[in-house]
């Protein structure tokens, strides 16, 4: 690593599962990260619930009980928020703002819930709020509706945003296998947690389809503005009618502008004809 390379220090709220694999590669990738951004990022603390977690290839030292004084630190640069939910999440990285620190998240709950909210405050405190994983993470889709698209009118948004019930409608339509039986299997393979709720239900979609709407249309959009329909009712008969009328069944998305210049947001199941490119969509992609 260049050793001459400016240093900015990262502090991370959270170290579950999405937290424990963003420092990895903190660590495992340090070279690589350092030449593309042109600094070295170094990971100096981590705000945990409980330091007696055992958590692989990380100095203990890292681990702080005190998530407050960690965004209020003045060493920190920039802090990572992977602790999920609403609170105190919010407030940390209100507080983060604050300090004068950019942060990075994914927290689609937050974000559809006070998304608004958070982008002002970034602004009003000179910082960046980046949150491009929240939103379909492998597809660089949030940044450009809110900056490359700025002067474009966009009339509609539509899409497969979660990966766990496009998993389980393509193998009901593959195999013909019923809907719990899928979901257990998506469950055994890390696709759907041990509560699936947000995503069969929706209420995953929901808010991105919220972060999305807000961001095409310039408005504040939250996830209970969105009509929400999940899967669990599909049935393998409704997805072998489908299939014999040359359609599959999605969970779509979509976000338009009405006749009235009205905002309708809304994720449910949807008939796809097979040549549709969405259709192609397959598996938890």
């Amino acid at each position: 690593m260049n050793s001459s390379l400016p240093v900015l220090k990262i502090g991370m709220l959270g170290c579950g599962v999405v937290g424990s694999q963003v420092a990895r590669l903190l660590k495992d990738d340090a070279r690589e990260l350092s030449t593309r951004s042109g600094a070295q990022l170094v990971l100096s603390k981590i705000a945990v619930r409980d330091r007696k977690s055992k958590r692989e290839g990380l100095d203990a030292s890292l681990f702080t009980l005190d998530a407050q004084s960690l965004v209020t630190d003045p060493e920190i640069d920039i802090v990572i928020e992977v602790m999920g939910g609403i609170e105190p999440a919010r407030e940390l990285i209100l507080q983060a703002f604050a300090h004068g620190k950019s942060v990075v998240t994914a927290n689609k709950a937050l974000l559809a819930t006070h998304g608004s909210d958070l982008y002002s405050a970034a602004d009003k405190a000179g910082v960046d709020l980046y949150y491009e994983a929240a939103v379909a993470g492998a597809i660089p889709i949030l940044r450009p509706l809110r900056e490359s698209l700025v002067g474009d009118h966009v009339k509609r948004i539509m899409g497969i945003v979660n990966g766990t019930t496009n998993y389980i409608l393509t193998k009901m339509d593959e195999e013909g296998r019923a809907f719990n039986d899928v979901l257990a299997e998506a469950q055994s393979l890390g696709y759907a947690e041990s509560d699936p709720t947000a995503d069969i239900e929706g209420f995953d979609a929901a808010a991105k389809a919220a972060i999305l709407a807000g961001l095409a249309f310039h408005t504040r959009v939250t996830a209970e503005d969105v009509h929400r329909e999940g899967i669990s009712s599909i049935t393998a008969t409704d997805v072998s009618v489908a299939k014999s009328m040359d359609h599959v069944i999605k969970l779509l998305a979509i976000a338009e502008l009405t006749s009235d210049d009205q905002i309708s947001v809304r994720v449910h199941p949807a008939l796809i004809p097979r040549t549709h490119p969405l259709a192609a969509v397959r598996d938890a992609f």
